[in-house]
């Protein structure tokens, strides 16, 4: 069997990463005929035409955008099989992470670990993609479309690799003249306003209710949202109450200046562990492993910058 040119699928991921045709020319130092040719030539291979004009640039189709997430894991691992043993220059370093990481985790530490990475590996890009149903992450690590999977310990595979990054407590918030602070807090007067749940898959019941009814109340939710972000600033312009707020998060409620204020919730919740998670195969990707030493020290509150790279 004749194998592909598999240099076309380096070149179909640069096309991808940059949208344009002449940037990724620029980047492959290839003249603008030399990468028409190109293009040809992946679009012959795949049977798709991959880009069609949009405006003055290009736009992938239904396809590329199919084919993108497998075409950069495939790139990644043949760059792995090159440089495995060997010492890496972060400073020249060129690649993409990809994290399907949680909305707690990309708020409280997303910025602070893209200026890492800025500072080290400055033509590194960090990508985050959105959570899945956990078997779908399980399929993605496999895969290699991610690098490391962050958020609460799933059923993964059982060759999946686990590091305990934090545990995350919660309170609750409210605006800081809500009513709700005019007297103690009870159950009773935790019950009587309207609630905000925060859940990806739009639920506005979850174990926090069920220990509520054991206890013979019930809480009104009138608001669901995808990510404690967007509830965040719900809260801070009405007056419902968000349980369950991440205390991770509170440093963002305080930097951007709103008037909320926190309350300990009237029954008690159990902290949540969030976990990295990665294939094996990456153990001895020495950028890889890099990058997870960084994101340790970061959620331990340690100095990152001064993690030795080791690569």
């Amino acid at each position: 069997m004749k194998l592909p040119d598999l240099n076309l699928l380096v070149a179909l991921d640069i096309l991808l990463e940059e949208g344009s045709a002449v940037a990724a020319a620029r980047r492959m130092n290839l003249s603008a005929p030399a990468m028409s040719r190109t293009l040809a030539r992946i679009r012959d291979a795949i049977g798709d035409p991959v880009f069609v004009r949009s405006g003055r640039g290009l736009a992938p189709t239904p396809r590329a955008l199919e084919l993108r997430e497998q075409v950069r894991g495939v790139v990644e691992q043949a760059h792995a099989v090159f440089t495995s043993g060997r010492e890496i220059d972060l400073r020249t370093l060129e690649r993409t992470f990809s994290l399907c990481a949680n909305d707690v985790f990309v708020g409280a530490y997303g910025g602070k670990l893209r200026d890492l990475l800025a500072s080290h590996a400055p033509n590194t890009v960090l990508r985050f993609v959105p959570e899945g149903d956990g078997a779908t992450e399980n399929d993605a690590l496999h895969s290699g479309r991610i690098d490391l999977y962050i958020s609460a310990r799933r059923a993964f595979a059982p060759d999946i690799k686990l590091q305990h990054l934090f545990s995350t407590g919660f309170v609750g918030i409210a605006r800081s003249d809500h009513p709700i602070f005019d007297s103690p807090i009870n159950l009773d007067s935790f019950t009587e306003y309207e609630h905000i749940s925060v859940s990806r898959r739009g639920l506005a019941r979850g174990p926090f209710d069920t220990v509520l009814a054991e206890r013979g109340y019930m809480r009104r939710v009138s608001l669901i949202t995808p990510n404690f972000q967007s509830a965040i600033f719900a809260v801070a312009d009405s007056r419902l109450l968000l349980p369950l707020m991440p205390t991770p998060l509170l440093p963002i409620v305080e930097r951007l200046g709103l008037r909320l204020r926190q309350f300990q919730l009237p029954i008690p919740v159990d902290k949540v562990d969030v976990f990295q998670a990665w294939h094996p195969r990456l153990d001895h990707d020495h950028a890889h492993r890099w990058l997870r030493r960084m994101i340790k020290d970061l959620c331990m509150g340690s100095d990152p910058s001064g993690s030795d790279p080791g690569i």
